[in-house]
C-alpha cells in the first residue's frame, strides 16, 4: 500500500509542476539568472535561482503586488553555490508560481534539510516541493 501512496503521491505532484506551466524554453538561447528569497513560516531564508523570463517577471510581479503564491518545482539534492545554508536547491527549470498545491509535496524549509535522504520516496514523491508556508519576499543577489 505505502508503494502505491508513494506512486500516486508522485503522479500527482508531476501533474501539478506541468500545470505550473514550467518552461525551459528560451527564445534567444541567452539565459540571465535572476535570484530570490523564499521565507517560509519558520522564518528561514531559501534562495531561488530563475532563469527562465517568463518566470522572473512572474516572480517579480509576485514581489510587487505582495501576492501570496506557492513556489512549486523539483528539487536537487545537493548545495548550490548562490544557496550555501541548504544542502538542496530547486532545479531552476521546474519553478513555478501557483495558488494552490497537493498536501504531499508541503513541507518547511529545515524539514526538507532534515529530511533530504527521504526525498524521492513517500517524502516529496517526484523530489516536488512546494512549501505552503513559504512566500517571495524579495529579489536578492547571490
Amino acid at each position: 500500500m505505502r508503494r502505491f501512496t508513494s506512486r500516486l503521491g508522485a503522479l500527482a505532484a508531476t501533474a501539478l509542476l506541468a500545470l505550473t506551466g514550467t518552461s525551459t524554453a528560451q527564445a534567444d538561447g541567452h539565459t540571465e539568472a535572476a535570484y530570490f528569497n523564499l521565507r517560509d513560516v519558520t522564518h528561514s531564508n531559501f534562495i531561488i535561482k530563475l532563469t527562465d523570463p517568463d518566470k522572473i517577471r512572474e516572480a517579480r510581479e509576485i514581489i510587487a503586488s505582495g501576492e501570496r503564491k506557492i513556489v512549486i518545482g523539483r528539487i536537487e539534492t545537493r548545495r548550490a553555490p548562490y544557496n550555501p545554508r541548504w544542502n538542496y536547491h530547486y532545479q531552476s527549470d521546474t519553478v513555478g508560481f501557483t495558488d494552490a498545491a497537493i498536501e504531499v509535496c508541503d513541507a518547511t524549509i529545515p524539514y526538507v534539510e532534515d529530511h533530504l535522504d527521504e526525498v524521492g520516496g513517500a517524502f516529496l514523491p517526484g523530489r516536488v516541493w512546494c512549501p505552503w508556508s513559504g512566500h517571495l519576499t524579495e529579489e536578492v543577489n547571490p
